[in-house]
């Protein structure tokens, strides 16, 4: 089941499902104008989010932004018809080669055998669309390159274009005022490719610059929000693991050697994911 949290003074989001994939949906509320974070991965996700928090006195969004194109985070838009939508040009580009799909289970399991799609989506839509799969594809109001600044009323919003190695669309939206730093899923691998992976220069050049905000709460779509102090262990790994990988010349063996001498003990499931990830990227 979902639950509705509230961070700070003007932070709300919904908690993920992994089953049917639905990622954390955030709700920004400043003095004069509503900004939803990510649309959600049906109509359904969508609407339940704006109406559980219309019952806290949350009025519904003047805008939404898309923080990259992939399914999870934008079959909701259509759910928003008076809601300005943005997203990156990046984004709405990819957003485009969606429109003449279906989404039937036997076009699905086709595109999963041809390999355009990966079975863990096309399972998680036929879990969440159970009753129908009438999937409309709407494309973004407004797009932008890099950076948009946004003045909701007493809270201003940054939304920057990083990329990433998990979809190179990638946006973060910060919320200033409450230092809030919404990842979106910048900070996973590409589960997309033949082989999950971690690239070393795209892993470190997107760390550089989400380290270059002053936030106090980060929030990565399919997890729980984390602690600045979570976040720099976290980053501090894949540094550590990416500078292991360049070392060793992706040997895997040798890497998981060198990082295990570093952390003085045995290695956990998630750091030998990770290095398996990297080993796939190099």
């Amino acid at each position: 089941m979902h639950s509705i949290n509230k961070i700070g003074k003007c932070f709300w989001y919904i908690t993920p499902i992994s089953v049917t994939d639905r990622p954390i949906l955030g709700m920004v509320v400043g003095n004069n104008k509503t900004l939803m974070i990510d649309a959600g991965n049906s109509e359904d996700h969508a609407n339940y989010f704006t109406e559980e928090l219309s019952k806290k006195g949350v009025p519904n969004p003047d805008m939404v932004v898309l923080t990259h194109w992939h399914w999870d985070h934008i079959f909701g838009l259509s759910a928003l018809p008076n809601t300005v939508s943005m997203a990156s040009k990046e984004t709405k580009k990819e957003m485009a080669k969606l429109i003449p799909l279906s989404w039937s289970d036997e076009a699905l399991d086709a595109r999963v055998k041809e390999g355009s799609e990966i079975e863990f989506c096309a399972n998680a839509i036929k879990e969440e669309y159970t009753d129908h799969r009438d999937i409309k594809i709407v494309l973004p109001d407004l797009t932008f390159e890099k950076r948009v600044e946004i003045d909701l009323g007493g809270i201003t919003c940054i939304v920057q274009h990083v990329g990433g190695d998990h979809a190179a669309d990638s946006v973060i939206v910060y919320i200033e005022e409450e230092k809030i730093l919404f990842l979106g899923d910048c900070i996973y691998p590409d589960i997309f490719s033949e082989k999950e992976n971690y690239t070393i220069k795209e892993t470190l050049r997107l760390l550089d610059e989400l380290e270059s905000f002053d936030a106090d709460t980060y929030i990565p779509s399919h997890q729980k929000p984390i602690s600045k102090e979570e976040f720099n262990k976290e980053a501090a790994k894949l540094r550590t693991i990416a500078k292991y990988t360049e070392i060793c010349g992706g040997d895997k063996q040798k890497i998981m050697e060198e990082y295990e001498k570093y952390v003085k003990r045995g290695l956990t499931e998630d750091e030998r994911e990770t290095i398996a990830d990297f080993v796939n990227g190099y």
